[in-house]
């Protein structure tokens, strides 16, 4: 992947020192990187690897399913905290994970966690599985496995 960037940087220089002007602009620079950016695409697989803008929207993909989960669950609580009486029943469940390595284990744990109503206890020593604690675990765990299974793929999205 850094190897496709500098190409397409490489590529929006070289256009910017041949074009036909008296002074450096940033307009040409940008025309080079964006001719820069077709011209990796379709070396890209001499590469031997995905495009490299494949993961910058995988991210950015990422970013909105976050936030319209935080969104959501951030409704489910205020809901709970609103209603004249609290009708929850914490509790903990087990989580198994399709994802591995560091980078994925910790990104999914941090971005439940930063979802309000449920937190990460544990992970377990393979980093195969999480503890979660819900703060209602009749009415929220279906939603939570929802949002989990959603940025497993989008982390994979990226990472992968």
């Amino acid at each position: 992947m850094p190897a496709q960037f500098l190409l397409n940087v490489f590529i929006a220089v070289l256009w910017t020192l041949i074009s036909d002007e008296d002074e450096l602009r940033f307009t040409t620079f940008v025309a080079g990187y964006l001719v820069g950016i077709v011209i990796v695409f379709l070396m890209h697989r001499f590469f031997g690897e995905r495009f490299y803008l494949g993961r910058f929207f995988a991210l950015i993909k990422l970013i909105f399913i976050y936030i319209r989960e935080l969104v959501l669950s951030t409704k489910l609580v205020l809901r709970h905290i609103l209603s004249p009486k609290i009708k929850i029943k914490p509790g903990l469940f087990k989580y198994e994970t399709v994802l591995r390595g560091d980078w994925e284990i910790t990104a999914l744990a941090l971005l439940l966690m930063l979802t309000p109503g449920s937190v990460v206890i544990e992970v377990t020593q393979e980093g195969d599985a999480f503890y979660i604690h819900a703060m209602d675990v009749e009415e929220s765990k279906d939603m939570l496995l929802r949002s989990l299974n959603k940025f497993e793929k989008a982390i994979m999205g990226v990472t992968r």
